[in-house]
């Protein structure tokens, strides 16, 4: 039990490491993994888990690394997922929903980012009068062409040949000579 430990500790030290580059770490954790290889026999029932960990690992191997060669790119997506992870809990207060609210698929991109900005700070009415109209017109009717889809969907999965029936004959006029 120590010596797995240990390993998963010197593993986790490795992937901690602080301005080193990218092909560093990863050579000191193809050594570790190999190390764990070769002796994992000492484990005994715990050897499993070994090949497990290394199994795990090399499935992540190609995008493990990114983060030490390029300077802005986080670790982790700890942020964004306790951003996310905030919405989701203040909507569920709101609204007394476990799940998601299906106006968050139609209207997410707005919901999420005034959501967000909100709780940064509090905006006054002629912060907000002061918008683009012309782009608060453009989200507003993209954000329509969603739910007019998401209609459509609903429509043909209630009733499949009648909305087909329908869509056929809106064809069939649209081609008449008028």
């Amino acid at each position: 039990m120590r010596a797995a430990y240990g390993w998963v500790h010197r593993a986790a030290h490795i992937l901690g490491s602080e301005g080193v580059s990218g092909a560093a770490v990863r050579a000191r954790l193809a050594g570790l993994l190999g190390a764990m290889a070769r002796h994992r026999g000492r484990l005994g029932d715990l050897a499993g888990s070994v090949d497990h960990f290394a199994k795990v690992t090399r499935s992540y191997w190609p995008g493990l690394f990114a983060c030490y060669d390029t300077s802005d790119l986080p670790r982790t997506n700890n942020a964004l997922e306790q951003f996310f992870g905030g919405h989701r809990y203040h909507e569920r207060r709101a609204t007394g929903r476990k799940g998601a609210s299906p106006a968050l698929v139609l209207r997410g991109s707005a919901r999420l980012i005034a959501g967000s900005a909100t709780r940064q700070r509090p905006y006054t009415a002629g912060e907000l009068a002061g918008a683009d109209r012309g782009e608060w017109r453009r989200l507003r009717a993209e954000l329509e062409q969603r739910r007019q889809r998401r209609v459509q969907r609903r429509r043909f999965r209630r009733d499949p040949e009648g909305y087909l029936r329908e869509l056929e004959a809106t064809l069939n006029q649209s081609g008449l000579p008028a």
